[in-house]
């Protein structure tokens, strides 16, 4: 998967919904024009058509403005109203479909195992952890929302949780997540609200008919005419209401049909288990209910889910926004023999025997491939290790970096698994909760010792809530010994744990953590990067997706800030190699540019550097993540605090590289 292409050509399918949406209104617009015109006509001459000259003549020239004004005007709003009804991003669909979010500290099993699934594969992926929603439908299905992977959520269908083992349930998953690393799930928020403004046009009809058949038959009561030419334009504006909607769905289709292809393709490469995603489709094929939805607007949100939401509509060959079932079984699973399993909804004990089975299966192969990641990844924690025992970083290249960006693949699954199996469980429990998240965050940005520390507690005593200082010091034990691996994958844990705070107490917490991080002044390495992950991933779910603009499409007015970067990510490696790093980044850049003279200490020019870098177009990016890996991988080592640098670094650009490859 290619994931600087699939983010161009994301913005690319944009654009070309933009414009095919003004061309469905311009044709909207002559439509109801001509609607008018002869029932204007009509009605004028006594029920009689004139000619098509004259029933274009008939129609006052001021009439034909007004119409498409009033038509334009119907259908923009319509399409802002629903458009803001989405702004809020995954969460306002997820509610919109009745999700229920699952709480982190849930203690249903089936609950807790999707929670995992989706943990694990976050973190390898590199992007944000998603909160997750269930829809208590008895269907399998599954979706995935947001604008960014920062706003980005998982929902899925209880029938999903009941009926699918954990190899499948991955699959599905992995699938959803391909659609946030493809921008997929932005594209799936435009389209809802470009079809609902196509769609407005009928409602107005059938609210005409409505009006018109009601004053009829009070008209005949009266021995009046009724509202004929009245019906007469509901009924027209019904119909081509309904027409344009048939074609915004073919437009939907042809989308979302190529677009499911890929994700499952991505799936079986990201579990490297054909059977998964498979066997999740053979089930919907099993189950009476499939993967249908009862709920009415999940109508209009079709395209986002896993499987078909209803039978198929009138032509449903071209209209319906999946591919059928059959096609996508044979895609991954050549050998089927057309057959669909027995199913059977699975209690708690069932579900935790058939996982406790499966993860010894998986054990030994895994124990194997620990051996092997923790010997030669260039990860954050294999990096740590490497640097603590002089080892060399294992033969990546820049390239290999390029390519792993955005990548769902097994080995950053396992390496995920690792990371997290490797944590003290009193912090990942830690993470799995509201008010204890907060303490461990808090930990994470406290001075190793020192009055700076002292100072540190006796402000989070005066203004953090009541209980998290107390929980913070339960803690502190077990955050001594952390290296920057393992900090790093905290934060990630912990996020959608603080996406359940109220609005006032993501102010605090965020009040309190900036505190914390300037008590001395000074802002050293990991707290920047924690502060820039955290900042990145909350303040859209709080506050709204972000809205970055695209200005360059090319490095070179971006030279001095790209040259910021170089310097930074070249002062954190290996004493005496610092110009040397930075030159194979430049040279990597093709680009000229000056070592910064003196050290960035509290990342001032580092964070203004990166806040114009963000504006790079897609295909640019691959360059400049290029630089930074020959940067760090100029003296054939990677430090820790490189590690961390470029995962802060990455984040900001939008740009994830899996914890197998950094």
């Amino acid at each position: 998967m290619d994931f600087f292409g699939a983010q161009d050509g994301a913005r690319r399918k944009t654009w070309q919904l933009a414009l095919l949406f003004t061309a469905a209104v311009v044709v909207l617009i002559v439509l109801t024009n001509l609607l008018v015109a002869v029932v204007y006509a009509w009605t004028a001459n006594g029920g009689q058509v004139a000619d098509p000259d004259a029933l274009l003549r008939s129609l006052p020239m001021e009439y034909w403005l007004w119409i498409s004004v009033g038509v334009l005007g119907m259908v923009g709003l319509a399409s802002l109203y629903k458009y803001l009804q989405v702004r809020g991003g995954g969460r306002a669909v997820a509610e919109s479909l009745g999700g229920r979010l699952v709480n982190q500290s849930t203690q249903d099993l089936a609950e807790r195992r999707l929670l995992n699934v989706v943990e694990e594969m976050a973190i390898a992926s590199a992007i944000p952890v998603p909160p997750v929603y269930v829809i208590d439908e008895p269907s399998i299905n599954a979706f995935a929302a947001g604008f960014s992977p920062d706003d980005a959520v998982i929902g899925v269908n209880r029938g999903t949780l009941d009926h699918l083992n954990r190899d499948e349930l991955q699959g599905v998953i992995a699938h959803e997540f391909s659609h946030i690393l493809n921008g997929d799930s932005r594209i799936n928020l435009r389209l809802i609200a470009v079809l609902h403004g196509i769609l407005f046009l009928s409602l107005v009809g059938y609210g005409l008919l409505r009006g018109a058949g009601m004053g009829r038959m009070a008209g005949r009561r009266r021995g009046g005419s009724g509202g004929a030419p009245v019906l007469a334009l509901g009924l027209g504006l019904l119909v081509i209401g309904y027409a344009g909607t048939f074609f915004g769905n073919l437009i939907k289709a042809a989308v979302s049909r190529q677009r499911e292809y890929l994700a499952d393709a991505a799936s079986v490469q990201f579990t490297r288990n054909p059977g998964a995603i498979a066997g999740a489709l053979k089930k919907i094929g099993a189950l009476s209910a499939g993967s249908t939805m009862s709920r009415a607007s999940a109508k209009e949100a079709s395209h986002m889910f896993f499987g078909s939401v209803g039978a198929p509509a009138f032509l449903g060959s071209l209209t319906s926004t999946h591919p059928p079932l059959e096609r996508r079984i044979r895609a991954v699973d050549p050998g089927w023999d057309g057959r669909y399993p027995a199913l059977a909804a699975r209690g708690a004990a069932e579900l935790a025997t058939a996982d406790a089975g499966a993860a010894a299966a998986r054990a030994p192969g895994i124990a194997v491939l620990g051996a092997i990641g923790a010997a030669g990844a260039i990860g954050a924690a294999g990096a740590a290790a490497a640097a603590s025992a002089g080892s060399e970083a294992r033969g990546a290249t820049p390239d290999e970096v390029v390519e792993a960006v955005g990548r769902l693949d097994e080995n950053g699954l396992e390496q995920a698994t690792r990371l997290i199996g490797g944590l003290p469980p009193a912090l990942r429990d830690a993470a799995h909760d509201p008010f204890a998240g907060r303490a461990l965050a808090y930990g994470l940005v406290l001075e190793p010792a020192g009055d700076g520390r002292g100072r540190q507690l006796e402000h989070l005593a005066v203004h953090a809530e009541r209980g998290v200082p107390e929980e913070l010091t339960r803690l502190l034990p077990e955050l001594t010994d952390l290296d920057e691996s393992q900090k790093l994958v905290l934060i990630e844990m912990v996020m959608p744990a603080l996406k359940e705070l109220s609005e006032p107490q993501y102010r605090r917490f965020v009040a309190n953590l900036i505190t914390l991080i300037k008590a001395d002044s000074r802002i050293d390495l990991m707290e920047w990067v924690l502060h820039r992950i955290l900042v990145k991933e909350l303040k859209p779910h709080f506050e709204g997706p972000r809205r970055l603009p695209v200005r360059h499409g090319s490095l070179r007015p971006v030279a001095a800030e790209a040259a910021t970067l170089m310097s930074a990510l070249a002062r954190e490696g290996t004493p005496g190699t610092v110009q040397m790093a930075f030159d194979a980044g430049m040279e990597a850049l093709e680009l000229e540019g000056t070592l910064d003279p003196e050290d960035d200490p509290n990342y001032t020019r580092l964070n203004a550097a990166l806040a114009e870098l963000q504006t790079l177009k897609p295909l640019i990016k691959p360059r400049l993540i290029k630089a930074c890996a020959a940067a760090i991988l100029a003296d054939q080592q990677i430090s820790p605090r490189q590690a961390a640098l470029l995962q802060g670094v990455a984040a900001t650009l939008d740009c994830p590289i899996p914890p197998s490859i950094r």
